[in-house]
């Protein structure tokens, strides 16, 4: 079954053709990065208007990437939420509206389904296994029972990991997207040189909003100029990343399922992917996915579509939804 999916849930508009749900035909991805730095974040209205601008350059690129006719599509897909409302609609009207062309069904899916999904995108990973999903929105441990059977084992209570990474970025003045400089800036620290807090919660939940804290009262403790940036990026990574893996590690023993997976745009980070790897030592299975479908791609929501589509008895009716 071949899908094209498209995405436009926050500020990427791509396209992409997956073949049964594995096997990436093309992946295309037009990134508002560089529009929305020098606001210091997303603006929505000005990334609606540039996924209105940018989806059918982005379609007919995966046409040509793929080398195929649109005749040959299967069906076509998009995020319908959570995410942006006025980005979600763009790309959901658009699949939509070639699904009616081709007479060929149109296919919802959630946006964090979609990152779980992306471990599929060539690879042979199977259920069942433990996810750590990491996003900007999102922290969650899940446990996949099967393709379409999913359980939520733990979530933040506050502040989601890329959240507090940006806030964090922000603290320390580092420039926007704030969460990646941070990644490359703790490359330089000493993860020792600030002993941050671990929050004390129960097993099911995260919190980050005590760990930002911290980090404000040192920052406030040097004058702006003179800020140990690189100290700071890598005593809170570490804490962060403690935190993730400890917690993840201790549910998925205690499922006796010894297979752990990295989804989010979060997954991109290299001292989280490390930390991952580091536990095949101890007898763990361990993927992520490709640095290119960690971040938002249409890759994932085509691959979703096929293996874990929202149900809905018209899928035309479906609408979008800004919250999980």
């Amino acid at each position: 079954m071949i899908i094209l999916g498209i995405e436009s849930s926050c500020d990427e508009t791509a396209a992409a053709i997956v073949k049964d749900g594995r096997e990436v035909l093309a992946n295309v991805v037009s990134s508002q990065i560089k529009i929305h730095e020098q606001y210091g974040g997303v603006v929505p209205e000005i990334a609606a208007r540039e996924h209105l601008n940018s989806v059918n350059i982005v379609i007919k690129e995966a046409y040509k990437q793929a080398s195929i006719i649109p005749d040959k599509i299967d069906a076509f897909a998009s995020t319908a939420g959570p995410g942006l409302t006025g980005c979600l609609l763009v790309g959901l009207n658009a699949a939509k509206a070639l699904s009616v062309v081709y007479s060929k069904p149109y296919i919802g899916v959630n946006h964090l389904s979609a990152h779980v999904c992306a471990n599929f995108l060539n690879s042979d990973l199977t259920p069942p296994f433990v996810c750590l999903l990491v996003s900007g929105g999102h922290t969650q441990v899940i446990y996949v029972k099967d393709y379409d059977n999913q359980e939520i084992l733990a979530s933040t209570i506050d502040d989601a990991v890329g959240e507090v990474y940006d806030k964090v970025a922000r603290l320390c003045s580092i420039p926007y997207p704030g969460g990646v400089l941070l990644d490359k800036k703790a490359h330089e620290g000493n993860f020792r040189a600030f002993n941050f807090p671990e929050a004390k919660v129960k097993k099911d939940e995260f919190s980050f909003s005590g760990l930002k804290t911290a980090v404000l009262r040192e920052v406030k403790k040097f004058e702006k100029d003179n800020i140990p940036k690189a100290d700071i990026a890598a005593s809170f990574q570490h804490r962060i990343v403690d935190t993730l893996i400890k917690k993840t590690k201790k549910l998925s023993l205690e499922l006796n399922c010894k297979t752990i997976v990295l989804s989010g745009g979060v997954a991109a980070n290299s001292e989280l992917r490390k930390r991952l790897l580091e536990l095949q030592k101890e007898g763990f299975k361990t993927y992520a996915p490709e640095l290119k479908y960690c971040t938002d791609n249409a890759a994932m929501v085509a691959s979703c579509a096929y293996f874990n589509p929202i149900k809905t008895e018209n899928s035309m009716l479906l609408e979008v939804f800004s919250r999980d």
